[in-house]
């Protein structure tokens, strides 16, 4: 089997990450949280539940994420791939076993879960979020011909392709920022249908009309950005 590490950005998700850590399968070599400025118990819930666990203390979805990929850089066994997550529990991680999949069968690249309506719980998913994900894709469509149909934060990528893309987004961009990438260097992607249930606590983006609008704003910017290079 690979050596398979999952990373989960975590800010302030005490009462969810414990769930998010004992669903995940078996099969995975590390789970490592990084807690980003977390002010409640997230760390010791992770610790206890087995997880790594890191402190980026500078807030941003992707600040986290590039912690969690530093930490990975100097170990001396590098893994095969690396899976994001969040810490919600909104995503089911007992399915990364078939997010992975179509990497180690079928040596696609990238592969994204895609929150599919016919699978997700109601409410799940705000009408701005639902927005934002149909503009997004439509636009990455029409400018890379795309068959992107989501953002989801549930994905699996090879780790030599992951460093390939030289992330830099600290922020809301994370997400669209690795998908426009793997577009223009022109990466094997595959899309696979999730579960999508509501999440436990109030969301840092979506719940707030201020994370919304700059994740909105971020997101555009990235494919823009990248449209016109």
């Amino acid at each position: 089997m690979p050596n398979i590490k999952v990373i989960i950005p975590a800010y302030n998700e005490e009462e969810s990450i414990p769930h998010v850590i004992k669903a995940i399968p078996k099969l995975v070599n590390e789970i490592i949280v990084v807690s980003n400025n977390s002010t409640d118990n997230t760390e010791l819930n992770a610790k206890n539940a087995g997880a790594t666990v890191l402190v980026e203390n500078q807030k941003g979805y992707g600040f986290a994420c590039l912690k969690g990929m530093n930490y990975i850089s100097q170990q001396k066994n590098k893994p095969d791939i690396i899976v994001f997550l969040d810490g919600d529990y909104s995503d089911y991680p007992e399915e990364l076993t078939k997010i992975v999949q179509p990497i180690i069968e079928e040596n696609i690249d990238f592969v994204i879960g895609s929150r599919v309506e016919e699978l997700r719980e109601a409410g799940s998913m705000t009408k701005p979020q639902i927005f934002g994900n149909w503009l997004a894709t439509s636009l990455m469509k029409l400018f890379f011909k795309s068959t992107f149909t989501d953002l989801g934060p549930f994905r699996a990528i090879k780790y030599s392709k992951l460093l390939d893309l030289k992330m830099e987004d600290k922020t809301y961009g994370w997400t669209v920022e690795m998908q426009l990438k793997v577009l223009k260097q022109k990466m094997s992607y595959k899309e696979i249908p999730v579960n999508y249930r509501n999440r436990i606590g109030l969301s840092k983006v979506s719940g707030t009309i201020k994370g919304a609008i700059f994740a909105g704003v971020k997101i555009l910017t990235w494919i823009f950005k990248y449209s016109f290079k």
